[in-house]
């Protein structure tokens, strides 16, 4: 559900909504959803001050219900 709503939160700010890509992945203690979006977007996503990422993370922290959430923004170029 969180990767849903990540990835339905980020095609609206992007301006190449078909390159957005949402992966979540366990960690010890919670899970990382890795967003990749067109290198063009990324400033964007990320906003200014990083403002932009800041919102996204405070929803899908409150949707998350408590559990630990992490949020990287990548572009689709970046390899991890």
């Amino acid at each position: 559900m969180l990767e849903e709503a990540l990835e339905h939160l980020v095609r609206g700010i992007v301006e190449n909504p078909d390159d957005v890509r949402v992966r979540a992945r366990r960690i010890r203690g919670g899970r990382v959803l890795e967003v990749r979006v067109h290198p063009d977007d990324l400033g964007k996503v990320i906003g200014r001050s990083g403002r932009t990422a800041k919102a996204l993370r405070t929803v899908i922290s409150a949707l998350s219900g408590g559990r630990y959430v992490r949020v990287d923004l990548l572009d689709v170029n970046e390899v991890r």
